[in-house]
């Protein structure tokens, strides 16, 4: 069962992006996951604004390899220099459909 990371960050001190934009991707595909999205091209169509900087949506095959991206080792610095320069919402969620009413997604 794939499992989606949605990275909703906003930027305090940039100072931390280059090395995290030039690295992490290579960490994020060492645990079998890769990115769908990660840009600062973002456009309310409904609800209240927010002040984002950049949304990133990553996929992992399973829970097992994001949690294993998560707690590397070698992810750490650059995980605590996003946190020290934003404001980041991290939000998993799996590829089920809650109603089950959906025929190609599993029921959840």
């Amino acid at each position: 069962m794939s499992v989606f990371l949605i990275a909703d960050i906003k930027i305090t001190d940039d100072g931390w992006v280059p090395e995290y934009a030039g690295n992490v991707h290579k960490i994020v595909e060492k645990h079998g996951g890769k990115y769908l999205s990660r840009s600062g091209n973002i456009e309310m169509l409904e609800g209240a604004e927010k002040d984002s900087t950049l949304i990133a949506i990553l996929e992992f095959p399973t829970r097992e390899a994001l949690d294993s991206f998560a707690s590397d080792p070698e992810y750490a610095p650059y995980g605590q220099a996003r946190q020290a320069g934003s404001v980041s919402n991290f939000h998993v969620i799996d590829d089920t459909d809650i109603a089950g009413t959906i025929p190609y997604l599993p029921a959840g």
